[in-house]
């Protein structure tokens, strides 16, 4: 059934470069990826896929199932799992034309061994992972309820089956002075600026005592309206991460208690809100390694991990809470390729970025193949998951 499941993807990979480069061309930001959910779907439906957009009260996502023979709601489920938003101004320069269509490519190779299934494969369309949290808001909402195991991929600068993320959380702060005019009479003013860079300035102070996981960085949002005003309003935007949710957390408050500090110097007063974020993936090396097998039995060779590895935050982990899951990383350029940046977003249009996209395509959909006709396979992943060692031969 191998054979059958590349051959299907390789006879497949002209329409796939193409989607690719057609999303690539036309990015749309979270929750506005009209066009992208249209085309992924359209295409699913060619090849026998059944699908529905709008899930979960979301116009941009998506879920295409196709089922083997009599399996019905029997039997096990694996979820492919597609993102498609840009980020603002710089579009796709987190390669996520490429997770979307290796997705759609996965699901066309399983597609083509349905009779040989017993259970379901779903691609879910996951709108919004660049802040949005996409796939938090379709977890709460039950589209995950039922799936065994999920699985998606990263292109980046290394090849790696397994790499972490960061936790998150998202801190808004809006201060509050009063306004004076700024060269006649700033003694009468209260200067929530003042207040703003003097929370900055403590938090530059604060990351020499924080752990070497932690990040805090953040933005301006509104600092007045002219030099000549004191501003009576100022408004920020931060984000703190670490690698676990416990110590995100604790980093948040006492970003917080900059913050307060700041307002109580300056006579302004402070509102903020906290919205916890993403989750830290969690690990399963069970289906990892299954990847990893395929993926460097089709040519492609897992790196040695560096010494300080890059992380950011995602919203598949919180699917990793719930449902066992894997978010491998495959190469699209030299290890020094950073996400976010202008050389990512040609990376990601790239040659090799495509051949990327394919490969990691045929290796999800050899992993979600022996998921589903392997008991034993799925047994161990779900050992995992449950706080037992899993091992596969």
């Amino acid at each position: 059934m191998y054979e059958k499941i590349t051959a299907a993807i390789d006879a497949a990979s002209g329409e796939l470069t193409a989607l690719a480069r057609r999303i690539h061309a036309a990015p749309e930001t979270g929750f506005q990826e009209r066009q992208a959910c249209a085309w992924l779907t359209e295409t699913l439906q060619r090849y026998g896929f059944r699908t529905q957009s709008g899930i979960a009260d979301l116009e941009t996502a998506f879920r295409a199932e196709v089922a083997g023979p009599g399996a019905g709601s029997r039997g096990p489920a694996v979820a492919i799992l597609a993102e498609y938003d840009a980020l603002p101004d710089i579009g796709h320069a987190c390669g996520h034309n490429l997770i979307s269509t290796a997705a759609i490519g996965a699901g066309i190779g399983l597609a083509a061994v349905r009779e040989h299934l017993p259970g379901r494969v779903l691609v879910l369309g996951t709108p919004a992972e660049e802040g949005g949290g996409g796939k938090v808001i379709m977890l709460e909402r039950g589209a995950f309820e039922g799936i065994d195991a999920a699985m998606m991929f990263h292109p980046a600068g290394y090849t790696l089956a397994e790499r972490g993320s960061l936790a998150s959380y998202r801190i808004v702060l809006k201060f509050k002075g009063k306004a004076a005019h700024a060269a006649s009479a700033p003694h009468e003013g209260v200067n929530a600026l003042d207040a703003l860079i003097q929370t900055f300035v403590s938090i530059g102070l604060l990351r020499q005592q924080v752990r070497d996981d932690a990040r805090i960085h953040g933005i301006i949002t509104y600092g007045g309206a002219a030099p000549n005003i004191i501003p009576d309003r100022a408004e920020a935007v931060f984000t703190a991460r670490a690698t676990d949710s416990a110590y995100a957390r604790k980093v948040t408050e006492r970003v917080v208690a900059c913050a307060q500090g700041a307002a109580q110097a300056t006579g302004a007063t402070l509102e903020h809100t906290v919205r916890k974020g993403y989750d830290a993936i969690k690990p399963n090396r069970a289906l990892a390694s299954l990847f990893v097998r395929h993926l460097e039995q089709l040519g492609w060779q897992q790196d040695t991990p560096p010494e300080r590895p890059r992380m950011g935050s995602t919203d598949m982990g919180d699917v990793s809470q719930v449902v066992p899951s894997i978010h491998p990383y495959v190469s699209i350029g030299p290890k020094t390729l950073a996400g976010h940046t202008v050389e990512f977003r040609e990376a990601a249009l790239s040659d090799r970025g495509l051949a990327a996209m394919l490969a990691a395509a045929k290796a999800m959909a050899l992993t979600a193949y022996d998921v589903l006709t392997q008991p034993d396979l799925l047994a161990a992943v779900r050992r995992e998951f449950d706080g037992a060692i899993a091992t596969v031969a």
